[in-house]
């Protein structure tokens, strides 16, 4: 009965220490990616986007980064970082683009480009963050193609999936961003809407820390497979110093 009730114990421990290393493998895997974050996704709405970099040309270092815009945005306000800095590239439209306001433009802005002033070490990441109003298209997924050129090649991160692709099955898709649709909300709600997470700094250093959700899920795996261990050796150790119930023999001992 002891023997079996150990052998589930250390299973189980096993079984969670491999499912965490495969998830583990998971986020590393995806951080490997030029991805984008949106503080927020309510369509017609102000959003901050922010651009995780990190490696992307093997060992050499990060130089200059170009994010393509959508035709779905007219314009974006780059936010400074002191390692960069930001041109942004207008192009001529074809015909002149009527505005919800009524007004019409003829140029619009086509990318940003960051260039570094040191070359990214590729052992570390940066963020860089764009402001832009979403438009009022909920439902509607927004393509970011990004050049990321380097002192030595370059990686193109501008694939898009196929219809009912997974875009993490492609070796370098393009940074996406899904319109979502206005919710209800009470004045309450919507003041906190209004006075969330609008603080670049803010958006910045979470990117910066593996877009904050990867550095707290690591920390939860870790804590949760360290106390399934720590229960199953807990459980070895109860059974073996389990006293021995009065007028019971102790294995081994001599019978009167």
């Amino acid at each position: 009965m002891k023997t079996s009730s150990l052998r589930r114990t250390l299973t189980a421990t096993a079984v969670a220490g491999g499912t965490a290393a495969l998830m583990l493998a998971g986020i590393s895997g995806a951080s490997a990616h030029v991805g984008v974050t949106p503080d927020k996704t309510t369509a017609n709405s102000y959003a901050l986007l922010t651009f995780g970099i990190p490696h992307g040309c093997e060992e050499s270092g990060t130089t200059k980064v170009t994010i393509t815009l959508p035709a779905e945005l007219n314009d974006a306000q780059p936010t400074v970082n002191p390692n960069w800095t930001a041109e942004k590239v207008t192009e001529q439209l074809a015909e002149p683009k009527k505005l919800a306001d009524g007004t019409s433009i003829t140029k619009r802005t086509s990318q940003i480009v960051y260039t570094a002033k040191a070359p990214l070490d590729p052992s570390l990441r940066d963020a860089l963050v764009l402001s832009v109003k979403l438009p009022d298209v909920a439902g509607k997924t927004l393509y970011f193609p990004t050049l990321q050129n380097c002192e030595v090649g370059q990686t193109d991160w501008s694939q898009l999936p196929a219809e009912g692709q997974d875009p993490h099955s492609l070796k370098a898709p393009a940074p996406s961003v899904t319109v979502t649709a206005a919710a209800a909300a009470d004045g309450h709600a919507a003041h906190a809407a209004s006075t969330s997470d609008t603080n670049p700094e803010t958006v910045q250093a979470a990117a910066v820390n593996d877009d904050g959700a990867q550095a707290r899920s690591w920390a939860g795996l870790v804590a949760g497979v360290g106390g399934l261990g720590l229960g199953g050796l807990a459980l070895v150790r109860s059974r073996s110093n389990k006293p021995v119930p009065a007028g019971a023999s102790a294995p081994g001992s001599p019978k009167e």
